[in-house]
C-alpha cells in the first residue's frame, strides 16, 4: 500500500540515507537497496510485497531460492541477495539475543511461526547447560522419513557448538499436531542415540495450525 502522504521523492531510500540516516528506513526499504532494479515492477513495491509476504515467517528460513524466484518473479541474482541479507541479519540477530527455553510451552512459542510452512521441516535448538538458545538449525526439508531424521544429522550440530540438550521440532503441514507413528518411532531412536551420545534430547515439539504436541509431555521422551 502506498504512503498518500510521501511523495515518490521523499521517500527514496538513498535519500533518506543521506538525510536521516539508516535507521529511517521501513523494512522494505531496506530491502529495496539490497536488490536494486527490477525490470517487471517496481523496487520499492517488489519490496514491500516479499516484507509483507515472509512476515509471519521465522526471517525466511522457511522460504528456498526457487520460491522465492516463483512468487515474485525475481532473476536468481536477486533471489539470491534476498536469501543472503535474511540469513546474514538472522546470524546476527541469534547472536545478540539471548533466548532462553525451559518448556514445552516456551519452545512452541518460540517455533509457532513453523505452523505457515506448506512443507516439513524438522528444526533443531541447541542448548546449553542453562537451556540458553545456542544454535537455531534446519535440519532438513521435505517429507519425514528415518533417513531424514537421523541421528548423525540430529546430533552434529550438538557437537559442534557444545550443546548439552536439544529441542527436535517439525511441523505438520496438514495442521494436526498429533505425532504419527513415524514420530514416535523416530524419536524413541533418537532418545537411545542421545543416551550414548551424553547429550539429552530434551523434547520433541510438533507444531500445528494453532497448536502443537509435546512428546515429552506424551511420555515418550523420558
Amino acid at each position: 500500500m502506498k504512503d498518500p502522504y510521501r511523495s515518490a521523492a521523499s521517500r527514496d531510500p538513498r535519500r533518506l540515507i543521506r538525510e536521516k540516516g539508516i535507521y529511517g528506513l521501513k523494512n522494505h526499504e531496506l530491502l529495496s537497496l539490497i536488490l536494486g532494479k527490477s525490470r517487471k515492477e517496481d523496487i520499492t513495491e517488489l519490496s514491500q510485497r516479499i516484507v509483507e509476504h515472509h512476515r509471519c515467517l521465522a526471517v525466511l528460513d522457511n522460504a528456498d531460492l526457487e520460491e522465492i524466484m516463483d512468487v515474485f518473479g525475481l532473476s536468481e541474482t536477486n533471489a539470491i541477495k534476498i536469501l543472503a541479507v535474511f540469513e546474514l541479519g538472522r546470524r546476527f540477530y541469534s547472536r545478540d539475543k539471548w533466548v532462553f527455553i525451559r518448556s514445552p510451552g516456551e519452545a512452541y512459542e518460540y517455533l509457532k511461526n513453523m505452523s505457515f510452512l506448506k512443507k516439513e521441516h524438522l528444526r533443531g535448538l541447541y542448548l546449553d547447560a542453562r537451556n540458553k538458545l545456542i544454535r537455531d538449525e534446519i535440519i532438513a526439508i521435505g517429507t519425514l522419513t528415518s533417513s531424514l531424521i537421523h541421528p548423525r544429522e540430529v546430533f552434529r550440530p550438538a557437537v559442534e557448538v557444545g550443546a548439552v540438550g536439544i529441542i527436535l521440532a517439525h511441523n505438520h503441514p496438514s495442521g494436526d499436531p498429533s505425532p504419527s507413528k513415524e514420530d514416535i518411532e523416530a524419536t524413541q531412536n533418537l532418545v537411545k542415540a542421545s543416551k550414548i551420545m551424553n547429550i539429552d534430547l530434551l523434547d520433541h515439539i510438533i507444531v500445528g495450525n494453532g497448536g502443537y504436541s509435546s512428546l515429552k509431555e506424551k511420555g515418550i521422551v523420558k
